[in-house]
């Protein structure tokens, strides 16, 4: 495909979308023509892809990746997913939305159920480090930060949403469950084990019905409660929940 066409045609995808940057449209037209690639996917065979689906390890030479462009992609997904769910979401919208090229998604994701898993993993904080001296405190702390991101409205939206869509789309829950939730639920079940060691918490305590009876409190408040969880509520459950396993 000739350079100069395509790079013509990537510019005029963002046309309609005065809210692009400049130098989202003059990075893309660049990084085209510096690669001369058509817009089919152009991510090499082989080429390493991490949990989210992002292509990584070495790249083709040219421009260095944009921070800018990346933001508009995510920014453009996330708006997309919202309204309309994973069915009406596709690159050439996303792309015509954050004012880039298609080939310039298809070199950072092979395709929409990657681009997708990677915008909205973008919204998790991790959780923060457990110090480590005390059980209940760590708990406290880590439910606490649990509280804090579901009561941001945009990550419990695009949350409500996937769940929504996990049996229209049980690859991507999948991955979702693996790549996020997992991790995140194995801080706190590391936290249960060292109680049943230390002693703060009884030997022979049932840590997966704890963690649920943790988590499922901040998830039934947040989806099903009235009012936004309130301050203290994280200290109230944990303090509740090793009534029953505390040590004896």
């Amino acid at each position: 495909m000739n350079v100069t066409r395509r790079a013509a045609a990537g510019t005029s995808e963002a046309a309609g979308h005065p809210a692009v940057a400049a130098p989202v449209l003059a990075e893309v037209a660049a990084t085209d023509a510096a690669l001369a690639v058509d817009e089919a996917p152009a991510v090499d065979a082989g080429s390493p892809v991490d949990e989210a689906g992002a292509v990584t390890g070495h790249r083709r030479p040219g421009r260095p990746r944009s921070a800018q462009a990346d933001r508009a992609i995510m920014d453009a997904t996330l708006s997309l997913f919202a309204e309309s769910g994973a069915a009406g979401l596709c690159i050439e919208k996303v792309a015509a939305r954050a004012g880039v090229g298609k080939a310039t998604i298809y070199r950072r994701w092979p395709g929409k159920e990657d681009l997708l898993l990677h915008a909205i993993t973008s919204l998790k904080a991790p959780l923060p480090e457990p110090r480590g001296r005390s059980v209940r405190e760590d708990l406290r702390m880590l439910l606490e930060a649990i509280c804090e991101q579901f009561a941001d409205p945009c990550q419990a939206r695009e949350f409500a949403l996937l769940l929504g869509e996990g049996a229209k789309y049980p690859r991507l829950m999948t991955r979702y469950t693996e790549t996020v939730i997992e991790p995140r639920r194995e801080v706190i079940r590391n936290v249960l084990r060292r109680g049943t060691v230390t002693g703060e918490l009884r030997g022979d305590a049932d840590i997966e019905a704890a963690l649920y009876m943790l988590t499922g409190s901040v998830l039934a408040r947040s989806r099903h409660g009235d009012v936004p969880v309130e301050p203290g509520y994280a200290g109230r459950v944990v303090d509740e929940l090793l009534r029953g396993l505390g040590a004896r």
